[in-house]
């Protein structure tokens, strides 16, 4: 069989099947659906320095192909999941990383390093499509600029592997992946959601409480894998590719793209043991076509 390990930075993963941020909660909701330990890394919910309430309610609409969420990164704060949460989740023979939001590079940076304490969370993902309150509400992961301030503030703090996880709502996502290698970064993943919006019709009024929200789901697989490909011939630090991913093909086209991993998001909605079906889905696949590790397909679409 073939050899499913992989590395992004220092982390060390089983296969390269991780799941995506705030669609898995911290792991142990899924436990009675799933083995935990044949993921191969668990992304749990954004977590932030404060509590937040995150938005009102409906935060998520069904979409042609995909969903909808204006959920606001709603969680307990950074001191909530050091003392209730890690407890628990650092029992899974999994790796498990936080993903980190923030305001301010100030507020980004002292959750990572409150995170860094922790000894079983081998990495963390920030999560630079938060509003820049200092700009008007801009996210920060919009523009070269604010993205590398962010990495730099919590690269200055946080000595373990650091995944920052790129906007799609940007002109040209290789230049901001260009910015947070410079900063530090030891991977990037993409892509968060798409900007978009549904309207009911019949109301004539946005159905999202806040009016729009972030597109997720197949609808946007395309997108995604576009970037993908885009950021592996601008940066020489791995990739963690994410956006529409179903099934193990969806898996595999990613990693020829040049991820190294990948994330599985929307899916776990629909079928919550998708993660472990992908693994091994890949291991088939590397199986019928002769090779000897995942890591001999990564980028492999772009010789030739």
């Amino acid at each position: 069989m073939a050899d499913l390990h992989t590395k992004i930075g220092a982390l060390e993963l089983k296969n390269p099947v991780m799941t995506a941020s705030g669609t898995f909660g911290y792991g142990l909701e899924f436990a009675d659906f799933v083995d935990l330990a044949e993921i191969g890394g668990i992304i749990v919910k954004g977590t932030t320095l404060e509590p937040r309430q995150g938005n009102a309610y409906p935060r998520m609409a069904e979409t042609a192909q995909g969903m909808l969420n204006c959920v606001g990164l709603q969680n307990k704060g950074v001191d909530y999941f050091c003392q209730h949460i890690y407890p628990e989740v650092r029992q899974i023979d999994t790796a498990v990383l936080v993903n980190v939001s923030g305001n301010s590079p100030e507020t980004y940076a002292e959750c990572a390093r409150r995170i860094a304490e922790l000894d079983d969370i081998p990495a963390i993902e920030l999560n630079i499509s938060c509003p820049n309150v200092k700009q008007g509400g801009m996210a920060f992961g919009v523009t070269c600029e604010g993205a590398a301030s962010v990495v730099k503030a919590v690269r200055a703090v946080y000595p373990k592997t650091l995944i920052v996880k790129l906007s799609p709502n940007v002109t040209s996502i290789a230049d901001i992946a260009r910015a947070v290698e410079a900063e530090g970064a030891d991977a990037v993943s993409l892509i968060n959601t798409l900007m978009g919006m549904a309207i009911d019709a019949e109301k004539r009024r946005p159905i999202l409480s806040i009016g729009t929200g972030g597109l997720s789901g197949p609808a946007v697989k395309p997108v995604a894998l576009r970037m993908v490909w885009q950021v592996f011939e601008a940066v020489q630090i791995p990739i963690v590719g994410l956006g529409g991913i179903m099934n193990a093909t969806d898996a595999v086209e990613f990693l020829l793209a040049g991820a190294s991993a990948i994330e599985i998001g929307t899916a776990n909605f629909i079928d919550p043991a998708v993660t472990v079906k992908v693994a091994r889905g890949i291991e088939d696949y590397l199986d019928r076509h002769g090779f000897t590790s995942v890591r001999e397909i990564v980028g492999l679409a772009h010789e030739g």
